[in-house]
């Protein structure tokens, strides 16, 4: 299952905002200004401090060092290693699903579930702790444990939850799949070969199985972005509209377009933000998610016309009709 040790180049001195989608970016300032998210904010601090989630863990996990989980504590020194940024605490905890999160509120740490350490080669790993620590050094953690919380007290009917906090919650989640495009491209920068995170979308989407094809999955991936008419467009939105992530055959039809745009080969020859330089201003963000959703957009449009020909070139062909 282990894969050998490959060279990685290190990113020096990498600021988050060289991998991060323009969506992640637009749709996280956008969060920030709904009028109560402040309100709901300070409502959660209010009720759960940074020290019992952490206990939590402490008391039904297992925190990763040298003689604990040894294979991960390695890969993990490479990955931070490789984004050139402190190790911060790493837990595993018993759970057969496979998944991996971040959180903390200010004190970031990582969580992996044991089905991830068990079931993933080396660098599908890799990919998933450089995954993690995208979303840590992006600044997700907080709103992460926001969204984590928030999810569970809606399930018990906890009184802080009602119609405001909701609305927080749906914008959490919307935030959160734009995130995860962001962190997939962190975790293919921790491993450096394409292949490991189209894998583990495999694995996240139909288990992990060695008659698995990865070209028939990526096949799949465009079948998806191609397919449809405009209520698929529709359902395809709702489908997706309580989920906290994008569906595994979007993320790596992602990642392929992240790659054929040359953003992938650009950070690797040295053309990144640094830590430290000015940031961009929020209209940029928001003209450059714009640009992306615009895309996304005209795409769909496109599907739709093109099904919509479907439908009446069958028409014709039945009644014997020609245009």
């Amino acid at each position: 299952m282990n894969n050998p040790a490959h060279a990685t180049r290190i990113l020096t001195q990498i600021d988050p905002r060289s991998w991060e989608h323009p969506a992640d970016r637009a749709a996280l300032n956008a969060l920030r200004r709904i009028p109560v998210f402040d309100q709901v904010l300070r409502s959660l601090f209010g009720f759960f401090g940074e020290k019992p989630l952490r206990l939590a863990f402490l008391s039904g996990s297992v925190r990763v060092t040298e003689t604990q989980y040894g294979r991960v504590h390695r890969l993990y020194g490479e990955v931070c290693r490789t984004l050139d940024t402190e190790r911060y605490p790493l837990y595993v905890q018993q759970n057969v699903q496979l998944n991996a999160f971040a959180y903390g509120m200010q004190q970031p740490f990582i969580v992996l579930n044991s089905a991830v350490v068990e079931a993933l080669d080396d660098d599908e790993l890799r990919f998933i702790l450089g995954h993690e620590v995208g979303h840590v050094l992006s600044g997700h953690a907080l709103y992460l444990t926001m969204m984590q919380i928030l999810l569970q007290l809606s399930q018990v009917g906890f009184p802080i939850v009602g119609m405001v906090a909701n609305v927080v919650l749906m914008a959490l989640q919307e935030w959160h799949r734009k995130a995860e495009l962001s962190c997939d491209r962190a975790g293919i920068l921790a491993v450096q070969r394409p292949e490991p995170a189209l894998r583990t979308m495999m694995a996240f989407a139909g288990g992990k199985n060695p008659t698995a094809n990865l070209d028939e999955f990526m096949r799949q991936a465009e079948e998806y972005r191609e397919t449809g008419d405009i209520a698929d467009q529709v359902f395809k939105v709702l489908n997706v509209l309580w989920l906290s992530h994008p569906a595994p055959v979007l993320r790596a039809a992602e990642m392929r377009t992240w790659f054929e745009s040359g953003g992938y080969e650009r950070i690797l020859a040295g053309d990144y933000r640094r830590r430290g330089e000015p940031d961009a201003a929020y209209s940029e963000d928001v003209k450059a998610a714009t640009q992306s959703y615009r895309e996304a957009a005209r795409e769909g449009f496109a599907n739709a016309q093109q099904a919509a020909r479907r439908v009446v070139d069958s028409f014709r062909q039945g009644f014997g009709t020609r245009p």
